[in-house]
């Protein structure tokens, strides 16, 4: 059976139930507010949205894990002040050559810049966690249980927590977001080259010297591109996630509907803006949802559900290296489909979603989001406010995520449907 078939008015009530996402959001803003990572207010946040759902949920069940405060974007600063640091001892070389070391500092700070951006950045590993203070932050799961033996298990999952404000984003949008990222990358390049010549010649060629100096602007933009005296709203990123999962179960509560064999869950986790943290906790602590468990799971991350002509399945996640279940993909697929929507399929190629911690840790998983890829000028700055959603987006982001998880319950995972 399709969602759209499960009720009379089927269409005026998931105007409804979007109405129900979007002043939930609203109230979460208004009261609780931003909700940065591992702070009493994420989890505030989470316990508020669980109440919302009231008795739709048969179970709540919540689980704390650790995080290190600011760590996952705190190689931007570090970055800057190696690659000044490296530049400084360029300089050192070129004008006191009888400091020989300078050339082997240069070297070092570069190896530690590299470091940093393929480990934190390409793959949301912890590589300078330990160098920050450790908070804890909490992963929430709303369960609505089977009436039988659960066979199937479906998570609909958003992220509580909301981001850091980047401050070249809010100055100047996309651009000037990627100029503050590409220009010191850039120099990084050329100061490895640079450094090569040192350490192979002896000595400093004052050309490339100046050259390199031209990158300081660059350098020191990474030291202020996260602007800590502002923790964004955060209603579309990802208050609107949140509440997709949320809606589902309270339109499967309100009209008394219970799946013999499936399960489904509202997942609020925490710590997503820390680098996937909480999505990679869920992964290490849920061994039942990973393939070839006896409960057939699939996770379905719903992420900033705000712009309707940019609705997209991910496949490829985590910059492009985290490949998602073509069976997760398939699904969604046609639950948009049932929908009405031709769900275009799309590279997250700048950033990861939860579904990219859950697929490497093994779990069937997908990501949903309706958000101009460009970036759009709201994306982690205080423009992401609750007068900017989009209740027609929210609307078809709640039927999506209902023909998907009646879809489910029917057929399960597929490579075709």
């Amino acid at each position: 059976m399709r969602a759209s078939e499960s009720i009379p008015n089927f269409r005026s009530g998931l105007r409804m139930y979007a109405n129900f996402a979007a002043r939930t959001i609203k109230k979460v803003c208004a009261e609780i507010g931003p909700r940065e990572a591992g702070t009493q207010a994420e989890l505030d946040a989470q316990n508020f949205m669980a109440k919302q759902v009231g008795d739709a949920a048969d179970e709540v069940k919540q689980e704390e894990f650790r995080i290190s405060h600011r760590a996952f974007l705190g190689w931007l600063r570090l970055a800057g002040i190696l690659m000044l640091i490296s530049l400084a001892a360029g300089i050192t070389n070129a004008f006191i050559p009888e400091v020989f070391f300078a050339p082997y500092v240069s070297a070092v700070c570069c190896v530690l810049t590299a470091i940093m951006i393929f480990g934190e950045f390409l793959f949301y590993q912890p590589v300078i966690d330990p160098l920050f203070k450790k908070l804890t932050s909490h992963n929430t799961y709303c369960i609505r249980k089977a009436s039988g033996e659960t066979k199937r298990r479906i998570i609909i999952a958003g992220h509580s927590d909301s981001s850091i404000e980047w401050r070249f984003t809010h100055m100047g949008g996309a651009p000037l977001m990627y100029i503050a990222y590409v220009y010191p990358a850039l120099g990084l390049v050329y100061t490895v080259i640079s450094t090569i010549y040192m350490l192979v010649t002896g000595e400093a060629n004052t050309v490339l010297l100046l050259i390199n100096c031209a990158f300081i602007p660059g350098y020191v933009g990474l030291t202020i591109f996260m602007n800590y005296k502002i923790c964004v709203d955060g209603a579309n990123d990802n208050l609107t996630g949140c509440m997709t999962g949320a809606a589902v179960l309270k339109f499967l509560g309100d009209n008394n509907i219970r799946f013999e064999n499936t399960e489904v869950i509202a997942m609020f986790s925490g710590a997503e803006e820390e680098g996937l943290r909480g999505a990679k906790a869920s992964a290490k602590l849920h061994p039942e949802f990973k393939k070839g468990s006896d409960v057939e799971t699939v996770f379905i991350a719903f992420d900033t559900v705000t712009d309707y002509d940019d609705m997209a399945i991910y496949h490829k996640d985590m910059s492009g290296l985290t490949k998602h279940s073509r069976k997760a993909c398939a699904l969604l697929k046609k639950g948009g489909e049932l929908a009405g929507v031709d769900l275009p399929y799309a590279l997250l190629f700048a950033g990861a979603s939860d579904a990219a911690a859950m697929t490497q840790g093994g779990v069937e998983a997908t990501t949903f989001a309706a958000m101009n890829p460009g970036p759009p000028k709201y994306y982690h700055t205080r423009d992401d406010k609750a007068d900017i959603l989009n209740l027609k987006t929210i609307e078809k982001g709640v039927e999506i995520a209902l023909e998907t998880v009646f879809l489910f319950d029917e057929k399960g995972l597929q490579e075709k449907y």
